[in-house]
């Protein structure tokens, strides 16, 4: 975290220097505009700590620090991770721990690097071309390494994809076509998808939730619904070869539903 941290206070200090530039030749009226037109730093912030401390996330405490009992449950299982900028990092960390505990082998991939226009006026620091961003609630807290692109996957490659949530991530999924292409071949498969809080959405894109049971995050409801999905209101839901869950806290039972259909598969 303190290479995060570092890296962070270097895109601030960076930024800074920018404004200030930039500042020296403007007006104090266009400096005037500038000020309105930026609004004053503030986070909210979700630790993992914190979350697992919380009141009513005991059970979600214990599937954490109860060691795994059987470390080669899944071994020879090979599982992507469809994530990119944005995504939730309890929803993505978490999950990964818990199915290289039981011996399964975990790729993180993600839609190839694609920087932003100029135009956009958006700075990014050189490791986003081969890292992904995770957030904490609405709060960037770091980066993690990809391991394959979505461009250079195959769907006989993998036993399972899962898809973890954070707002951003999945908006960001959904709109890359080597994504969505993988997420609909492995469907026609008969693979198993799975995809927490916000992800489902990327299904939705996907258009493979017609007539199907799932949930997902309570904003994303109706979204599923207008999908042609049947939306419930359970921590997982198992419907075939896809498993759905709403929310960070139901971290643990999204997880153990993932290691319980690839033991029965």
């Amino acid at each position: 975290m303190k290479t995060v941290n570092t890296i962070l206070l270097a895109g601030a200090i960076s930024a800074l220097a920018a404004f200030d530039a930039a500042a020296q030749g403007n007006s104090s009226y266009e400096l005037d505009v500038i000020n309105q037109l930026a609004t004053k730093t503030a986070v909210s912030t979700m630790p993992v700590s914190q979350l697992l401390n919380a009141p009513g996330n005991e059970a979600l405490k214990a599937f954490f620090f109860t060691p795994v009992k059987d470390a080669t449950l899944l071994k020879g299982k090979r599982i992507a991770v469809l994530a990119a900028d944005g995504f939730e990092e309890i929803e993505l960390t978490g999950p990964v721990w818990y199915l290289k505990a039981l011996g399964a082998k975990v790729d993180i991939v993600a839609p190839k690097f694609n920087p932003a226009p100029a135009r956009y006026g958006l700075s990014t620091p050189e490791m986003a071309k081969d890292h992904i961003m995770a957030i904490q609630y609405l709060n960037p807290v770091g980066w993690l390494k990809v391991d394959r692109t979505a461009d250079k996957i195959k769907v006989d490659e993998y036993d399972a994809i899962f898809i973890p949530g954070g707002a951003w991530n999945p908006d960001n999924l959904r709109y890359d076509k080597d994504v969505i292409r993988f997420v609909q071949e492995f469907n026609k498969a008969g693979k198993l998808i799975a995809a927490i809080c916000h992800a489902p959405v990327v299904l939705a894109s996907a258009d493979i939730l017609k007539g199907r049971k799932l949930t997902g995050y309570w904003n994303i409801q109706s979204d599923l619904t207008n999908a042609g999905g049947q939306v419930l209101e359970q921590p997982v839901v198992v419907d075939g070869n896809l498993i759905t869950s709403r929310h960070p806290i139901d971290v643990a039972d999204f997880s153990i539903a993932l290691k319980d259909w690839l033991i029965k598969k």
